[in-house]
C-alpha cells in the first residue's frame, strides 16, 4: 500500500485530498471516504487505509479546506459538542432553530456554531456535493482506477454527503451512509447507485428519518437496504470516540460494507 496527499480542482476551488492506494498492478475500484464534522482526521485516514488493504483506491477529501478548516479546530469542536449534547436532536436539520440556538450560547462558542450552521445550509451542502463529484472524476482519471467502479462511504456529516453525492453523480455505483442525514427526498429519482444505510438505534434524530428515505427510494424504484443497530449511538463506528463507539455494531457493519462494495464495485457490469 502507498499513500499521498493531492490537490483536487473542483469547479469552485481546490481542495486537499488524502489517497491510500493498494499494491499490485492493474485498475482498481475506488471509494471516496467522506469525513465527519471533524474533518479528515486520523480515524477517516485509517478507514481509507482499511479500504486500500482490501484492494480499493481510497480518497479522503477535505471538504473544509480553507476557511472552515481554520475555524473547526479540535478545541473549537470540543466546545460546540458540549453545546450540542444538550440540544434537541433535530437542531441541525432546522436552520431557524440552529440560528436561535447559536444566539443563546456563550460568546466564545458562537463563531464556531455559526460555521456549523453555514456548513449545513442547503446551499453549502449542494456546493460540497459538487466538490465530491469532482473528486469522483479525479479518481476516474487515475491510471490505478477503473472509472466504471467508483463508490462512496461517509460518516455523520459525511454520511449525509455520501447520499447527496449519489443524487448528483449518475456514474456513482454504490453509496454507504453511516448515520447521516437523508439526501433531499425530491432528488431521490436522480439516484443511480445502490445505497446502504447503517444507523444507531440510540440516534433518534437521524434514525427516525430513515423510514422516509426507505419509502422514497422504494417509490422511485431505487435500491436501498439499511440496518439499525440496537443500543448503538451516533458515530458508533468511530473507534477513536470512546463515548460513542459500539464495538459489536462496528464489527458487524464493516463486513456488511465490504460485501456491499464487493457486490457493486468488483466488476464493471456490477
Amino acid at each position: 500500500m502507498s499513500e499521498r496527499e493531492v490537490k483536487v480542482v473542483t469547479p469552485q476551488r481546490e481542495i486537499d485530498c488524502y489517497l491510500a492506494l493498494p499494491g499490485g498492478e492493474g485498475m482498481h475500484a475506488a471509494v471516496i471516504v467522506i469525513h465527519e464534522i471533524f474533518g479528515p482526521d486520523a480515524h477517516i485516514r485509517d478507514v481509507a487505509r482499511r479500504f486500500a488493504a482490501q484492494g480499493y483506491v481510497a480518497a479522503a477529501p477535505n471538504l473544509f479546506t480553507g476557511e472552515f478548516q481554520r475555524v473547526l479546530t479540535p478545541e473549537n469542536i470540543a466546545l460546540v459538542m458540549q453545546s450540542f449534547a444538550k440540544a434537541p436532536p433535530d437542531l441541525r436539520r432546522d436552520p431557524s432553530k440552529m440560528a436561535a440556538f447559536t444566539a443563546s450560547q456563550p460568546p466564545e462558542r458562537r463563531p464556531v456554531l455559526e460555521v456549523f450552521g453555514k456548513i449545513q445550509s442547503p446551499e453549502m451542502l449542494a456546493s460540497f456535493a459538487k466538490d465530491l463529484y469532482a473528486v469522483a472524476r479525479y479518481l476516474g482519471s487515475l491510471p490505478e482506477v477503473d472509472p466504471r467502479r467508483i463508490g462512496s462511504v461517509g460518516f455523520c456529516f459525511g454520511g449525509g454527503m455520501s447520499g447527496r453525492l449519489a443524487t448528483v453523480d449518475p456514474e456513482l455505483r454504490a453509496a454507504v451512509i453511516f448515520y447521516g442525514q437523508n439526501p433531499p427526498l425530491p432528488d431521490i429519482p436522480k439516484i443511480h447507485a445502490a445505497v446502504l444505510g447503517l444507523y444507531g438505534g440510540e440516534d433518534p434524530g437521524i434514525t427516525g428519518t430513515v423510514p422516509d428515505l426507505d419509502a422514497a427510494m422504494r417509490t422511485a424504484g431505487k435500491q436501498f437496504e439499511y440496518h439499525v443497530y440496537p443500543g448503538a449511538k451516533h458515530a458508533f463506528f468511530n473507534d477513536t470516540r470512546a463515548s460513542n463507539y459500539h464495538s459489536a455494531s462496528a464489527a458487524d457493519a464493516w463486513p456488511r460494507v465490504l460485501t456491499f462494495f464487493d457486490t457493486h464495485l468488483r466488476s464493471p457490469a456490477g
